[in-house]
């Protein structure tokens, strides 16, 4: 029994074992680490940028070295995760990661921050081609979005408690031992991940039978080993690619907007210390946090009541999108910093929301021997939008952060038009009958 009566057949079968969800939560808590690692430098920088005599204009000139080797790492590791697998993949990014942060505390100057900021782009840039890859070897379609939506709420928990606790371990033992102190926490994560991920789907151990099924029987989420490994040039041949990519480029600056620069906003426009930051940074990422896992239970509850891939996604990004773009125009008049912090948390929910069912897409449209390749050009992208926004910054904010805020507001509507007449039909296009 093959195709749809299958799928609904595994439905009536009781799932003994959930393995899957183990291995998607343990990618999250390597998020809630990158996302620590990361942003410790934007809180403690008011500090550092007095220690190493440094400017606002500096803190851009590294926020661009990182993005960059982000930019290189997500296509080296959407590669590298489709040759050497999802289990040594990560294994490899967060042992990088985890000596580039710590490596943090011996820095005297911005060349060698741009130094470590390199390396740390390069190696944190992998965490996401890996998990959309693990997403598509691991979920059938309908639970696929949740499961993206359960990894990128680790992005969020990580950006809301990386404040706080960046804030508290900074008054402990000084910015150099808070460098030290996360870059050992990946190390730890290492002990059990390379414990429970013992094989794929497919050979894991502790994957019972009925799980097993479910996994492998639902071809639109499988990882499909008899699926060919598709090059850059024949991934790009397909206009779904195209649109998926275009959706990253206009989005994803408007997340990185406030990741790499809200404890800065705080300071310049409300006088905030480094324990201010702390008490308001992290309430944005809450919203974050609701809206990954809203916006992946909403595609999968379309599915299940009998929409297409195709409509669920779409019909879910375009509802992130409604509340991003009018919560940024919202944001401009923000004149207190409750209201501000409040209104950045409506914005972030919204992107969310749309965020986690684009990163579903290359698990959507091709088998798990390209999905790694596909996200990394995703990320590619997303990184290529994000140095645009990233150089304007300084230039646009010397007076306020409302011209910033209009400008990424106007980049909603635009990828809603490249989703809805760029990107065509969502379906699997690796499949025998399938054309471009």
């Amino acid at each position: 029994m093959k195709g749809p009566a299958a799928i609904d057949t595994l439905r009536k079968v009781p799932v003994r074992s959930a393995v899957r969800w183990l291995i998607v939560g343990l990618i999250a808590v390597a998020t809630v680490i990158n996302y620590i690692d990361r942003n410790a430098l934007a809180v403690m920088w008011p500090e550092i940028a007095r220690e190493v005599g440094a400017t606002k204009d500096d803190y851009a000139l590294l926020v661009t070295v990182f993005m960059l080797f982000y930019a290189a790492g997500q296509f080296l590791f959407g590669r590298l995760f489709d040759l050497i697998g999802t289990r040594m993949g990560f294994a490899l990014s967060i042992s990088v990661w985890s000596i580039s942060i710590a490596l943090h505390a011996v820095t005297h100057s911005i060349l060698s921050f741009s130094l470590v900021r390199a390396m740390l782009g390069v190696s944190e840039a992998g965490a996401w081609p890996g998990a959309v890859k693990a997403n598509a070897e691991w979920f059938p379609a309908r639970e696929r979005a949740l499961a993206q939506g359960v990894f990128n709420a680790g992005a969020s928990i990580g950006a809301i408690v990386s404040a706080p606790a960046i804030a508290a371990l900074y008054l402990w033992l000084g910015w150099r031992g808070t460098f030290v102190v996360i870059g050992a926490m990946g190390f730890l994560w290492l002990l059990p991940w390379l414990f429970v991920y013992r094989a794929g789907p497919d050979k894991h151990p502790w994957v019972s039978d009925a799980e097993r099924r479910l996994i492998m029987q639902d071809q639109a989420g499988a990882a499909d080993p008899a699926a060919p490994r598709r090059s850059v040039r024949e991934l790009l041949a397909h206009r779904q690619s195209w649109g998926m990519l275009a959706c990253r480029f206009l989005l994803d600056p408007i997340w990185w907007l406030f990741v790499s620069w809200l404890p800065i906003y705080l300071a310049e426009t409300f006088g905030f210390d480094i324990k201010q930051i702390g008490l308001f940074a992290w309430v944005p990422f809450v919203g974050a946090m609701l809206g990954s896992l809203t916006g992946g239970w909403l595609s999968g509850r379309l599915i299940r009541a009998g929409h297409s891939v195709d409509r669920a996604r779409k019909w879910s990004i375009t509802l992130g999108c409604m509340v991003m773009a009018p919560a940024l125009l919202g944001a401009v008049l923000a004149a207190e910093p409750l209201t501000a912090v409040l209104t950045i948390a409506a914005v972030l929910f919204g992107f969310q929301v749309a965020i986690g069912n684009i990163q579903t897409l290359p698990g959507d449209l091709f088998g798990g021997r390209s999905v790694g390749t596909l996200a990394g050009l995703g990320g590619l992208a997303a990184v290529a939008g994000t140095l645009i926004t990233t150089w304007l910054v300084p230039v646009l904010t010397r007076e306020s952060y409302a011209p910033m805020f209009m400008l990424v507001a106007a980049l909603v509507p635009l990828s809603l038009i490249a989703l809805w007449w760029i990107t065509g039909t969502v379906r699997r296009l690796d499949a025998p009958s399938s054309d471009s």
